[in-house]
């Protein structure tokens, strides 16, 4: 029951519940940011689809540029998209966005190094920054819904990734696809975030005392 609950996708989701909250939360913030003209944001790994569930469409003065692996295809004018890399953002100056922002994707990068690089991209190119993240002491693994599924032995996991459909996942074609699917998440705590961002401020996100999502953000007091 706790793990349908927890599951994005369900409509009865308490996700869907913690992801508005979130972002009433980064709606306050935006009240802080005043630049005399449209908005700019950079959201790495977005979809229009997250914003429009949101209700956060036909804001004129916001433009949002959504950088993704592939381009896809925007229906709102004030959205477009482009192909990109999350630890590389060089086709962009110093502070060329008001904000960056990011929701669940810095674990999906394989490495810490490419974790530290995507961080330290997010701080240049934008003024101010958002970054949310699962919190790797959550009981709950968020990507494949299976209790303590981070804590376990990386073999264990390949080979439940290998014969099982779990969470978000389907069940591997095959045990190179399931390495591989292990190998790109790497959850972070509170403490490595703060490492990664440490001119931000943490929001975290509570759920029955436990921190299930850890934000780090910079914005104007």
């Amino acid at each position: 029951m706790a793990i349908s609950l927890l599951n994005p996708h369900s409509e009865t989701s308490l996700n869907q519940g913690f992801r508005a909250k979130r972002f009433k939360f980064f709606s306050d913030l935006l009240q802080k940011v005043d630049t005399g003209k449209p908005l700019r944001i950079l959201d790495v790994g977005g979809e229009e689809d997250y914003w429009e569930k949101m209700n956060f469409l036909g804001h004129a003065n916001v433009h949002i540029t959504l950088l993704n692996l592939e381009k896809v295809d925007t229906k709102n004018d004030n959205f477009i998209s482009i192909k990109g890399d999350a630890t590389n953002l060089s086709e962009f100056k110093d502070q060329e966005f008001d904000i960056v922002y990011s929701n669940s994707v810095i674990e999906h990068l394989f490495s810490k190094e490419n974790q530290k690089k995507m961080a330290d991209e997010a701080m240049r190119v934008g003024k101010y920054y958002y970054v949310q993240t699962p919190n790797y002491y959550f009981p709950i693994e968020p990507h494949w819904l299976f209790p303590g599924f981070q804590y376990l032995p990386f073999g264990l996991r390949v080979f439940l990734t290998s014969n099982f459909s779990l969470g978000h996942y389907q069940k591997a074609e095959n045990k190179e696809k399931a390495i591989q699917r292990v190998n790109e998440v790497k959850l972070l705590t509170g403490s490595e975030m703060k490492a990664l961002f440490p001119d931000g401020k943490m929001y975290k996100e509570m759920f029955f005392g436990l921190t299930k999502s850890v934000t780090m953000y910079r914005f104007p007091e």
